[in-house]
């Protein structure tokens, strides 16, 4: 007869399966959630706190009205094409291609009208690009 006492194995509990089904959970559950509170967004465009600069000789301003038409140095563009714009931006910058193109654009102008002065400055070889804003205290006074 065998009296001796036999040595009885603790339960352990292995997590590891359970860390793994625990990740899988989270990983589905960051692919499928929703993030409907950006396109929420209400956004009021332009306004800056900016010290007004003096006028410089270098400067190429280009108006973009609400509707999309230009205005470079004050003469208005007929043609709405990056190629005219890009010529007219050609014309009006110095010899040495050294201009700041300012973009004055209406706060509800097309972005494409924005982006298209942008790639016309490109095409001209101007490098340098600001844009012009309304103080907020003038935005306030409206």
């Amino acid at each position: 007869m065998n009296f001796r006492p036999r040595h009885r194995d603790e339960p352990e509990i292995n997590l590891i399966p359970f860390i793994d089904v625990l990740l899988v959970v989270l990983i589905f559950l960051m692919l499928s959630t929703t993030y409907s509170k950006f396109t929420e967004l209400q956004l009021t465009l332009p306004v800056a706190d900016a010290e007004q600069q003096r006028d410089r000789p270098r400067e190429i301003i280009v108006a973009v009205a609400a509707d999309g038409r230009y205005v470079v140095n004050r003469n208005a563009m007929e043609d709405r094409s990056v190629a005219t714009l890009a010529q007219a931006l050609g014309a009006a910058a110095s010899p040495a291609r050294d201009s700041v193109v300012i973009i004055s654009a209406d706060a509800t102008a097309p972005h494409q009208s924005v982006v298209t002065v942008m790639e016309a400055a490109r095409r001209a070889g101007l490098s340098q690009i600001t844009f012009a804003t309304q103080s907020s205290k003038a935005g306030a006074a409206k």
